[in-house]
Parts: structure tokens; sequence; C-alpha cells
């Protein structure tokens, strides 16, 4: 169990935690591990997660009003509907403090963020806001897109090999020097106003 009045937590393993609708409010997490933890629901208010790695997690509908990410990994997590805009994120960041493998991201927002080097690998990522924002040099490798906005957002070397599903203007994006797979590159051409003939 997590201890709400106890401020900072270090080098801690929690594992099948049932943390549901509940909140934290300026507590720490350094170099912490949550295995088969269920935080759906709860409330993340000015938070610190450095370092952690989240396995097997569901994190969905929490709240993370002013909490603050760096180099956090979320591995097998079901995370619906978080607005990742309502976190605290550093003016100059070298690099995305977040990476996410194999979770599912459905009806999630990144609206306006610069999270460059983003990892979304493997992922779930149906119905999520990228419009405005910047993630360059991101990899998007094998994920599924279907009904994700984009618009004005900045793809520059951005690796979407054995992505599917997306819709991607590129009259309204930047894909420069982005990495696609034939099959699925084709999605690039909607919009275009022109005939495909095999």
């Amino acid at each position: 169990m997590i201890d709400p009045r106890i401020s900072e937590h270090y080098n801690q393993n929690f594992s099948g935690i049932q943390f549901t609708k509940e909140e934290l409010d300026e507590v720490e997490f350094d170099n912490c591990t949550f295995k088969n933890c269920d935080f759906s629901g709860t409330q993340f208010k000015h938070c610190k997660f450095i370092e952690c790695h989240f396995f097997q997690c569901n994190l969905s509908n929490i709240k993370i009003g002013y909490s603050r990410f760096n180099e956090v990994f979320f591995e097998h997590c079901k995370m619906l509907g978080i607005d990742w805009t309502r976190a605290h994120w550093p003016n100059l960041a070298l690099a995305s403090p977040l990476k996410f493998t194999h979770c599912i991201l459905n009806d999630s927002s990144f609206h306006s963020l610069n999270l460059t080097e983003l990892q979304l690998e493997s992922c779930k990522i149906q119905d999520v806001d990228f419009r405005e924002g910047n993630f360059s040099q991101s990899n998007f490798s094998g994920s599924d897109f279907s009904y994700s906005l984009f618009n004005r957002t900045q793809l520059v070397e951005t690796d979407f090999t054995e992505a599917s599903n997306y819709n991607i203007d590129i009259h309204s994006n930047n894909i420069k020097q982005g990495k696609f797979s034939r099959d699925q590159a084709l999605n690039l051409l909607i919009g275009l106003d022109i005939e495909l003939v095999d």
C-alpha cells in the first residue's frame, strides 16, 4: 500500500497494489518499480516520477495535474483517457522523458507537447491527439494509430515502420526523412485527390 502521508519513496518495489480513485499530492517516486498495480482514476497532483518503471499496470483515467516525469518507462500497461498536457513539462527538454512499449493509450492527448524522441513502440494509440506537437525523431514503430489526429505536427525523422492505420496529411504535417513501411505508406496519399492503379 502507498501511504499518502509519506512524501518520498526511493528504490522501492510496489507489486499488486490497488490504489484506485485515490489522491496523492506532492509525492516523489525515485527509481521505483510498479508491477501489476491498479491506479485507475487516481489523481497525482504535483508528484514526481524519476527513473520509474511501470509493468502490467492499470493507469486508466489518472489525473496528472502538474506532475513531472523523468525517464519513466511504461511496459504492457493500460492507460486510457490520460491528458498528458496537464503534466509539468520543462521548457528545454533534450529528449522525451517518457517511453511506452506494448501499452494501450487510447483516448488520450499529447496536444501541442514538445516530446522529441518519444517512444511509442507496438502500442494501441487510437483516438489520440498529436496536433501541433513536436515528436521528431520518435519511435512509433508497430503501433496502431486508428482515428488519431495529426495536424501541424512535427514528425521529422520519426519511425513509423510497421505502424498502421495512421492518417497524416503530408501538406499540414512535417514528415521529412520519416520511415514508413511500404504497404502502409499509401495512407500518406489520402487526400491528394489522385487515383492509384495496380
